[in-house]
């Protein structure tokens, strides 16, 4: 991870020396870096820039990670926001998004959704990334009451397998997201009775952690071939987020410079057909913030059962999720580096579950009540994910800021 490294076997962190943290502060708890979630913010939008990328707006995903203290400093660096609620709305404009930046996502959308979000500016947000014709029918009634032009975008569904995980894949007929072409086309043909929408952009999402970039090439594709069938100019077109990261340190994922190069090729095919260059819109989340993360827990007790050795930890699967939810890996490492043999360990949570587990036979050094270790790459889909099952209070959220200060988000039940 960018920002990790042992001095004199203690781990740092963006510069901290971690058992510093955990002197003052319980675990189990987020720990975050605000330089390196800005670091790489700023390396996505470089790379988009380096590959002549027309004017990118890239929308941070706030459901990877709504952090205020983490928001606000993207914001700041001039990050706009990809939301999917009411919550996440107010959330980015409290830590001062641009109205203007923000575009609003997810199949649920309400009459209180649409109404803020309608309110959010003089001419509301960016846009509404429309996954159904009946969602549009209530964007364009609400709209009319208000006598407002609500801008959309329609969300294609592409009809294309993203080689990740079932629960994350996006882009397929039989998923609840975005409208299949035909029935664009079809809504086009009538779309002059919608006096209070204008139509400025087309969007694909087709899902996360996504390593193979063949999928996302053939969605941008098709969503290329529908802007050439829609006769007036669009605005933008927003090519989804979902790049993934290196969770396992085999360098087997893209590169953001990788991506933007992908994305770029097939934008250049369809520049000249379409004669006019739309404003290209990201919704990363991942990328941006998991590696800016890592979650401390402490080791409660161990226990021996014939050849498997248990290393019982403070936080559990209500507290952070993927490890149980996506049998995601993610690497864990001591606080304290010290001479103990390696051996293969069950690193399990508290929780009333087997499923809550961190790890299975993974190699750590031998571990001991009272020891303390890191989860790594927890930056996004992390607290975010966290629950109160069990009745257990979500983790608090510590942020190192740029300044080096540590600035507390506390969580009770």
């Amino acid at each position: 991870m960018i920002g990790l490294e042992y001095k004199n076997n203690s781990l740092y962190f963006d510069g901290t020396k971690v058992e510093s943290i955990i002197e003052n502060h319980q675990t189990p708890l987020y720990l975050y870096s605000e330089n390196i979630i800005v670091s790489q913010f700023t390396k996505f939008l470089n790379a988009a820039t380096n590959q002549k990328i027309n004017n990118p707006l890239v929308c941070f995903a706030l459901k990877a990670n709504p952090n205020p203290a983490l928001v606000e400093s993207l914001f700041k660096a001039g990050a706009g926001a990809d939301i999917v609620s009411l919550g996440e709305l107010k959330r980015a404009l409290e830590n001062g998004c641009d109205p203007m930046k923000i575009v609003f996502s997810g199949v649920g959308k309400t009459q209180a959704d649409i109404n803020h979000a309608l309110n959010s500016g003089p001419q509301g947000i960016y846009s509404f990334n429309v996954e159904s014709i009946s969602e549009l029918e209530m964007i364009n009634e609400l709209a009319g009451l208000k006598n407002k032009i609500a801008r959309i975008a329609f969300r294609v569904n592409p009809k294309v397998h993203a080689q990740t995980h079932k629960h994350i894949s996006t882009g397929f007929k039989t998923h609840k997201f975005g409208i299949l072409k035909e029935d664009i086309f079809e809504f086009i043909k009538t779309s002059d009775q919608f006096k209070n929408i204008k139509i400025v952009g087309l969007s694909v999402h087709i899902g996360s952690q996504l390593t193979n970039l063949d999928a996302t090439e053939k969605a941008i594709k098709e969503v290329c071939e529908i802007a050439q069938e829609i006769k007036t100019p669009l605005e933008f077109i927003d090519v989804g987020g979902g790049l993934g990261v290196d969770y396992v340190k085999d360098k087997s994922t893209p590169s953001a410079d990788v991506y933007m190069s992908s994305v770029s090729k097939v934008l250049n095919e369809y520049s000249s057909k379409l004669n006019y260059t739309p404003r290209v819109v990201f919704e990363p989340g991942r990328f941006i913030c998991a590696g800016a993360g890592i979650f401390l827990t402490k080791v409660i007790r161990t226990k021996k059962s014939e050849d498997c050795y248990f290393a019982i930890i403070d936080g559990g699967m209500n507290d952070f999720v993927r490890t149980s939810l996506y049998e995601a890996y993610h690497k864990i490492i001591p606080l304290k580096q010290n001479d103990n043999e390696e051996i293969k360990t069950e690193i399990v949570g508290p929780i009333c579950e087997t499923a809550d587990s961190f790890a299975t036979n993974y190699p750590i050094q031998k571990l001991k009540a009272g020891d303390y270790l890191a989860v790594l790459d927890v930056g996004a889909y992390g607290h975010s994910m966290a629950s109160n099952y069990n009745l257990r209070s979500r983790p608090n959220e510590l942020v190192i800021k740029a300044d080096q200060s540590i600035k507390v988000f506390e969580y009770k039940l």
